[in-house]
Formats: C-alpha cells, structure tokens, sequence
C-alpha cells in the first residue's frame, strides 16, 4: 500500500516519497523472495525518556498503540504458528492448519498475535490473512526506521471458533515492493495461542451464546446457502479504502469539477452497503482509517499509529430479519458495495463473512421480512472557490428492516434500525500548499429481538491542517477520534453500558526534498485510549516527541 497524498506541484514525491528516497546509503542488499520468517526481536518497551532528542535521528521506539490487551484467561492454553513469511513482493504465502489437540476442542478464548519487523525504506503495506477462506485479520505495517523496528499485533479470534476447529488452508498477503529504493522486507509471524473451555461451557466457553456455530466465507458473484435451523445473522466486512490511489484518503475528496487532486461526484460521501438478493439490507460508515504515511508526514505514526490503523475490525450488520428468507434451503446473493466511488474506479476491498447461530430445537425455522423502509440517502457536497478553495459536503441515511422467525422458544420478532450522517468542511489553497479537514460521521444503530434492545453509538472525528511553506517546512496538525457507546436493555437486568473513547494528536514538521539528515525533523503525539464496561477499565495515555515514548500513563 503506496501512499500518495499530494501537497504542491511535487506532490508526495516532495514530501514523503522524497523521506524514503533520498540520504545515507544502505548497508547491504535486501532479499527479494518471500520465504520463512525469522523469530522477530523482542517489542522495545523502555523506561519513558526524560529527555528526548532535539529531533528525529535514525531510529526511534517500536510502534506501539494505547489499546488494552486482550484478556486472558488462566488455565490450560496451546500456542500454534498459523503463518510465518517473509514479505517483498506479492506472492502470498500459503501454508495448512490444523487445530491443536492438547486444548480439547472447546476454547473459552482464541488470541491471534503477530508480530513483525521491517528496517530500510518502505511505505506502509497493506494486509489480510484468511482460513479456509474466511478472513479473520486485516492489517496494516508501520514505516521503519534505517535501523529497523519490531511491533506486535494482537486480536481475539474466539468467534471465529468453528472455522479454527477443522484443518484448512491458510493464505497471508502482504503486499510489497522491494528495490534499490524500497528496501524492507516485512517478517511477520502469526501464532494462535487456544485457552481449554471449561467442561461445561457453552460453545467456545462463552456465555450468552456469544460465538456462532457457523462461519461461511461469501465470495463475490457465489450465491450463498445457509442452514435452514438458523436464527441470527450478523454479516462483517473488512473494508478498507486502500491501493494507492485516491480511495486511501476518501474522506478528502472533492466534489467533481472542483480544482483538486482528487473528486468525486458527491465529495467524499462513502457508505459501506449489504444486499441480500438485490435488496439493501445494511448500511454502515466506513471508518476514516489513516494509514501510517498519512497526510504527506510519517513522522507523526512512526510510534503511535493512528486509530485503527494495524488492527482493522470489520464493519458488522445485524442480518437477522432477512434469516427467514435465507432459511427456505435455496442460495442467496450477499454482497457489498460501497457508495460514492466513482464510477469504473478501483479502490476499496470488502471481503465478507456470514455469522450464524441456529436453533438446536429445529431443523428448520420459517417467519418473514415484515418491514422494510429506507429514508433515501442525500449526499451533498459543494464547492466554493476563491483563495482558499473550500467544499462543504453532508450526507444522512436511515434504514429499518424487521422480521420475525419460530423458534423452538417460540415466535421472535427483530428490528435493526441504522443512522448515519456525515459533515465536513475541506479547505484548500492553489498547488494545495495548504489543505484541511474538519470531518465528523455518526453510526447509530439499535437493535431489538424479543425483549432485548442494544443501542450502539458510533462517533468518528478527523480534524486536521497540512501546510507546505516557503522554506519547504511541511507541518501537519491533526487530531482524530474513535468513540462508541453500547447499551443493552433487558428485562430484569440493570442496563449494561460500554463505553470506548480513542483519541489521537499529533503534530509534526520537517523540511521536504532534502537528505534524511538534513529533514530536521520534529514531532509530538498523544494517543489516549478509555473503554469502560461491566468489570472493566482500561485507560491509558502514551505520548511521544522526536520518536521517545516521553509519558506512558495507565489510570485504571
């Protein structure tokens, strides 16, 4: 993944292409085929600095983010390598699986880990492994240092327990380009570390029913045929604006017509949609990802990446209401589509899965679709030129779907009822010398089935200014946020409440189309990540200046 924002008449080649390219000389040759992957170096995790240096020298601390762990449970566990290659092209490294033996075959929790170094010159690369089809992590790489880095990605994987069950092939691709100019080779190991179930838990050791009994892989153009005993359909897709070109950076899309780099018909309007058969049956907002070269200066993500930014999630639907028509045994088409990109472009990938859980009381479940309304969406975007050119764009959209289902339990009745809005307001100069963004998305989503409801809450926010100066100085201020809020109500429970607030800022300059020496670098981040919940607090702040972890700060 080649990040290609564009400031001047140099563009990217003036600022972040011209940071790879130019400067020291390399020790030595980088290899150039894909093949097994050396045990990465431990993840640096020194004292914070006091003192940081007065810039950017050749190498900084590992990347690292503020998120919590993923909980562990004690007992019994088995750790299995899923994948380990070494990435400087695009040959995917294919290898099998099979599941461990000594941990049963129930988990109370499945954690996937990798962990990766690169060093050299190298954009920041794209990724996705899959099992037996599914896709169970996307992910993006960090930029190196010349003297390398180390980073580790952590995910729980537990609702992916009925693909991990059966042996089955394992395909990783991480994209790259290694030459005289780009020369880090990506060494990443994947392992998967299985927690035993207690006896007597439920599938997966989790209660509630938490985890689905069956994962199906949806492949473009392939009807689908789901088991006739289902009872909830959750659909998630990994989508990501990606491939070096404008989709990257959507969210800065100008209406067409409008003198800038990159335009759309509706600006930078972009949903993420599943039909079932042709209908829409979810809308969602893409989340406003910033990759680790964004906004033409890596210097701000070289430690803390931005929100998102390794560890992808995917996009979830509540599908359910649709499980009447999906159990009559014939094969449906799921698919996914993403609105307002602009016709006959490229640029987003949005592999999906289906989630089932089936009624163990029936073989078959019959019911019916009893609503359907859609307030039409109404994207608009308009351009006001002058010195400082500046396009307003909004969008809404609101969908509810109901349907009902006999169970075993009895008849059930679910409505999923989705949101969404869309504000900014995009300032740019002449060259695009000076570009900014204050951008904020909502995705409010409730759900009731029989007697429950969950309300979720979605908030996204970017906020940030790149200016190119006289002097070649190129500063760029930014701040982004991720926050969500999800209610349960149920009767006879107190209502449980979850709550997530990520922030990052960042503020970083150098001087473009030097040698690395002479860039004189400079560059401050805090990244704060709160999530609250029944029997849960995490809250910690890092923050870094000139590459140095200078506070690292947890208060729960």
């Amino acid at each position: 993944m080649t990040r290609r924002r564009r400031h001047g008449t140099t563009g990217l080649i003036g600022g972040l292409l011209l940071l790879l390219t130019a400067g020291q000389a390399l020790t030595g040759p980088a290899a150039a085929a894909t093949g097994p992957a050396g045990p990465p170096p431990p993840i640096r995790t020194a004292a914070p600095s006091a003192t940081p240096p007065a810039e950017f020298g050749s190498d900084w601390h590992d990347p690292l983010t503020a998120a919590p762990p993923v909980p562990r449970p004690a007992g019994r566990s088995c750790t299995v390598t899923l994948a380990a290659a070494r990435f400087a092209d695009f040959t995917p490294y294919r290898g099998a699986y099979t599941p461990p033996t000594a941990c049963g075959s129930r988990w109370s929790t499945v954690v996937l880990r990798l962990e990766g170094q690169v060093a050299g010159r190298q954009y920041d690369r794209l990724g996705h492994l899959s099992l037996s089809g599914v896709e169970i992590l996307r992910t993006s790489t960090p930029q190196p240092s010349p003297e390398g880095i180390a980073w580790q990605v952590e995910k729980d994987v537990t609702r992916y327990a009925d693909t991990l069950s059966r042996p089955g092939p394992v395909e990783m691709l991480i994209g790259n380009v290694v030459d005289e100019v780009h020369t880090g080779v990506i060494d990443v190991r994947v392992t998967l570390t299985y927690y035993a179930a207690a006896p007597t838990g439920t599938p997966a050791g989790r209660p509630d029913r938490a985890v689905p009994e069956r994962i199906l892989p949806v492949t473009a153009g392939v009807p689908v045929t789901t088991p006739r005993n289902t009872e909830r359909v959750l659909a998630e897709v990994y989508a990501t604006g990606s491939g070096g070109g404008c989709e990257e950076y959507w969210y800065l899309a100008a209406p067409t017509g409008s003198p800038y780099s990159c335009t759309a018909p509706a600006g930078p309007h972009r949903e993420v949609r599943v039909s079932v058969d042709g209908r829409l049956a979810g809308i969602a907002a893409p989340f406003p990802t910033v990759w680790t070269g964004g906004w033409s200066n890596p210097f701000l993500w070289y430690v803390t990446p931005g929100p998102r930014a390794l560890d992808v999630p995917p996009v979830v639907y509540d599908l359910t209401p649709f499980a009447a028509l999906l159990n009559d045994g014939r094969p449906h088409r799921i698919e996914t589509s993403v609105a307002g990109v602009p016709e006959g472009l490229p640029g987003w990938s949005t592999p999906l899965n289906l989630l089932l859980w089936q009624d163990e009381g029936r073989a078959v479940l019959t019911g019916g679709l009893t609503r359907h309304e859609e307030r039409a969406p109404a994207p608009s975007s308009r351009h006001t030129p002058g010195t400082e050119h500046r396009a307003e764009s909004a969008a809404t959209h609101r969908l509810t779907v109901s349907g009902y289902l006999d169970t075993s339990r009895g008849r059930v009745d679910t409505t999923v009822t989705r949101s969404l809005t869309a504000d900014s307001v995009h300032r740019w100069t002449d060259g695009e010398t000076t570009d900014a963004l204050t951008a904020d998305w909502t995705d409010h989503e409730t759900v009731t089935s029989g007697r429950t409801t969950t309300r979720t809450e979605r908030a996204y926010s970017m906020d940030g200014r790149t200016v190119l100066g006289a002097d070649a100085r190129l500063r760029t201020v930014i701040s982004l946020g991720d926050l969500a809020r999800t209610t349960v109500l149920a009767p006879g429970r107190a209502p449980a409440v979850t709550r997530l607030d990520h922030h990052y800022a960042g503020n970083a300059t150098y001087t473009t189309g030097v040698p690395r020496d002479q860039r004189h670098a400079v560059g401050t981040t805090t990244e704060r990540y709160r999530l609250y919940g029944p029997g849960r607090c995490h809250d910690r702040t890092v923050t870094t200046a000139q590459g140095f972890v200078t506070e690292d700060r947890r208060r729960c």
